[in-house]
């Protein structure tokens, strides 16, 4: 797919030209590695959670995540305070509903963000996105126990149902509106061996649809960069570990010629 190569391309330029704030209401897990990542990237990172300044907050960046990796009654306020902005001033969210399914109390938050706020995209694993459709999931813990392929017609069929976009993440990517479905092929085994490769993924996704805000198109060019450094990070990295600074690394590295010339997306 010439074209999702030269748009991805094109899009980390612009990333990197305009260097958009990225907001992310998210979980302690992974604040410092999703800021790292969007530092490398070239895009620009804010964690605010208080009530007291979200939305202002909300209003001075080009996307906003919300993560409900580590919930609080508070946070989830906020998230809701940062959604109502977002909505206002015409700002892309990504919704990452992290261990959706996994209790109730999750699944209950994620699907009132999902129906209450106007949610852009949303980027989860396979278990995450069938637990939004009510269907008979469970994850665990935070990690997948479904295929990609196995949510694939959930997915469409929520996307459509809801009019969102939505990424699942895993050994092969997807990205769907309902309407067009793209699969992704970068990636490396390695990347689902450290803490928050999936969170990463998001914020990276929000940095995409910061200056573009096309769902599908800048989900899948976002998935196949991250998946890109990931090949890039594992050919000098045989372990967790120093595999994770080489990614971080990596993220810096890739040119848009680069990461045109890498991106290997096909239609479903």
């Amino acid at each position: 797919m010439s074209g999702s190569r030269t748009q991805a391309g094109d899009r980390l330029a612009r990333i990197r030209e305009q260097t958009p704030l990225v907001h992310s209401i998210t979980n302690y897990v992974v604040m410092n590695f999703t800021a790292n990542v969007l530092l490398a990237m070239g895009a620009s990172p804010v964690m605010a959670h208080a009530g007291e300044e979200v939305e202002e907050m909300t209003s001075l960046a080009g996307a906003l995540v919300l993560n409900i990796g580590t919930l609080s009654a508070a946070w989830i306020g906020s998230m809701h305070k940062a959604g109502e902005k977002a909505a206002e001033c015409k700002i892309p969210i990504v919704l990452d509903p992290v261990g959706s399914g996994a209790t109730a109390y999750r699944t209950k938050t994620a699907r009132e963000l999902l129906e209450q706020r106007r949610i852009t995209l949303i980027r989860g694993n396979a278990s995450e996105i069938l637990s939004l459709r009510g269907e008979d999931s469970q994850t665990k813990g935070v990690d997948s126990l479904h295929s990609v392929e196995e949510a694939v017609e959930s997915a469409e069929l929520l996307a459509g149902e809801l009019g969102v976009a939505l990424a699942i993440t895993g050994p092969v990517d997807l990205v769907t509106d309902g309407r067009r479905t793209l699969r992704i092929l970068n990636g490396h085994p390695l990347m689902g061996r450290i803490t928050g490769t999936g969170c990463a993924a998001t914020v990276i996704s929000a940095a995409f649809l910061a200056p573009d805000a096309e769902p599908v198109e800048a989900a899948a060019s976002a998935l196949a960069f991250f998946g890109l450094a990931g090949e890039r990070a594992g050919e000098n990295a045989s372990a967790p570990g120093s595999f994770q600074v080489a990614l971080i690394d990596e993220l810096y590295r890739i040119t848009p010629e680069e990461l045109a010339a890498g991106v290997r997306i096909e239609e479903a």
